[in-house]
């Protein structure tokens, strides 16, 4: 797998290619704007130039990713706030396309005071309008449905959930699937033991398609299984531990693909010193991969 993280851009998009190299990354998940804000200053010509270059220069980190604002929720009974969060997340897909990024991953939303049901079509309503009003300005970008931990009224956190968004969309190749695995555990589906994750990801064959996703975020839980709790932890930290990840890493179907850590990029060591955190969960998922 290519292995990497979520990576500052602060100061500009093009700046998180040395940080990736940095923490030792194949990969890596970016930002391209301020995740918990609507508005975004528009890239300009020069931020896209200096991006590009960027890429060219470290060709061998590859493929970035981004992940839309945590603001969005095209699930909203509320349209107003639909439709804000649709143009929220258009304008991710498009700003993703300028800079040659060719996945966006979002969550697919809440259906607060609505009904489960309305709040899968509502996505998939999204998701055809998405599809179609980017389709030339973003035809190389995919746009991910994240899997999520049912927390509330959170939708994503069962299978069937992303089945429901993509047989209403319709077949379209940029609409597919992130697999986070934190959130995949904290929603109820096992993948501790070699059984438990080919029981998993049959699972999702047989409702969504394996051949839906397109990358990972590899997280560890600090909560037990199906206990409906987004908290991530450090690589074999958690509940999930080592063997679960050696699951994905080892398996020859994800061998190009990319998984992004969404973990504490540094913690504090007790005297004092930064603890690069990033560095140590790659090395840790390396360590798993069988020759």
């Amino acid at each position: 797998m290519r292995l990497g993280a979520h990576i500052s851009a602060a100061g500009g998009a093009y700046k998180a290619f040395q940080r990736a190299r940095e923490a030792t990354c194949d990969s890596f998940l970016i930002f391209t704007k301020s995740n918990r804000q609507w508005a975004a200053k528009p890239l300009s010509d020069e931020d896209i130039a200096l991006y590009k270059e960027a890429a060219a220069d470290n060709a061998d980190l590859y493929p970035v990713a981004v992940h839309a604002a945590y603001l969005i929720n095209v699930a909203s009974p509320d349209e107003a706030l639909w439709e804000k969060s649709y143009l929220a997340l258009k304008d991710e897909i498009e700003r993703a396309a300028a800079l040659g990024i060719g996945m966006v991953t979002f969550h697919p939303g809440s259906y607060m005071a609505g009904d489960e049901t309305t709040g899968l079509d509502a996505i998939a309503r999204a998701m055809r309008r998405l599809l179609d009003e980017t389709a030339a300005s973003a035809p190389d970008t995919a746009v991910c449905l994240e899997t999520m931990a049912g927390q509330g009224t959170n939708l994503g956190g069962r299978f069937e959930h992303l089945a429901h968004i993509i047989r209403q969309v319709g077949p379209d190749e940029r609409l597919r699937v992130c697999f986070d695995t934190c959130h995949v555990f904290a929603a109820g589906y096992d993948i501790r033991t070699p059984e438990a994750y080919a029981a998993t990801m049959a699972e999702f064959d047989r409702v969504v398609g394996l051949d839906k996703i397109r990358c990972f975020h590899f997280n560890d839980s600090k909560h037990d299984l199906g206990e409906g709790k987004d908290r991530h932890e450090h690589i074999g930290q958690g509940r999930i531990g080592l063997e679960g990840f050696a699951n994905f890493v080892n398996d020859p179907r994800w061998a190009d693909f990319p998984a992004h850590l969404e973990t504490l990029p540094t913690e504090e060591a007790e005297d004092g010193t930064t603890i690069d955190m990033n560095q140590i969960n790659l090395a840790t998922l390396r360590s798993l991969m069988r020759a």
